[in-house]
């Protein structure tokens, strides 16, 4: 016949509570203990003010104070400061002449009124006949040869640049049948070397006699 030993069901379970409370309250006490420490050492970095001075603003200051010393600054160099000694002349250099001005003294005589020059007229030359001598004498009016009649004409000549003559005027009164017997023959044959003006051709007039006068 089989034995069985009693076992108790719930011996741990009556232990479990017990050593959970044990754990809290280790817990706690060592929460406990860290707070202390905290708190004993806080204290120790507060400075404590044992002593105030008030300083009166409106105090002046002592007299013979000395005066206050700059502040020394530390100064330093980045790289070293080469210095190239210049070299003095020996001697003292001998001055530069300067030459002094002349200045004339004398009297200016007085170059009196001043005298306007003109200005240079150009050079003209008057036209030059050269009709030759057998187209010189117009022909004689049939009619004042019957009559036998003479005249003197004073007539004033129109010359182009190219020396033809272009008009032919009486100057003061004429006789009709001559003068118009002059003009066309002139028109028709004499020849002028035109005038010029600086060496330029230019237009001109001229005033000539012209007789008709009968052969003896």
């Amino acid at each position: 016949m089989s034995t069985y030993a009693p076992v108790a069901p719930y011996a741990d379970r009556s232990r479990h509570p017990r050593a959970l409370f044990l754990i809290i309250a280790g817990h706690a006490a060592l929460l406990a203990a860290v707070m202390a420490a905290k708190s004993d050492v806080v204290p120790r970095f507060i400075p404590t003010i044992t002593k105030i001075d008030l300083i009166d603003e409106t105090k002046p200051p002592p007299e013979n104070a000395p005066p206050p010393q700059p502040r020394q600054h530390d100064s330093t160099i980045d790289r070293p400061v080469t210095v190239i000694p210049i070299p003095q002349p020996t001697t003292e250099a001998e001055p530069i002449p300067i030459p002094l001005p002349t200045l004339d003294l004398r009297p200016v005589a007085d170059p009196g009124p001043m005298k306007v020059v003109p200005p240079a007229e150009p050079v003209r030359v008057g036209p030059r006949f050269i009709t030759p001598e057998y187209d010189v004498k117009p022909p004689y009016p049939q009619s004042k040869l019957r009559s036998q009649e003479e005249a003197v004409l004073q007539l004033r000549l129109t010359i182009d640049a190219r020396g033809r003559v272009t008009a032919v005027d009486s100057v003061g009164s004429a006789d009709p049948v001559f003068l118009a017997a002059a003009r066309k023959h002139i028109l028709a044959r004499w020849r002028y070397r035109a005038a010029t003006e600086d060496g330029r051709a230019v237009a001109t007039s001229t005033v000539i006699t012209l007789r008709f006068q009968l052969d003896d």
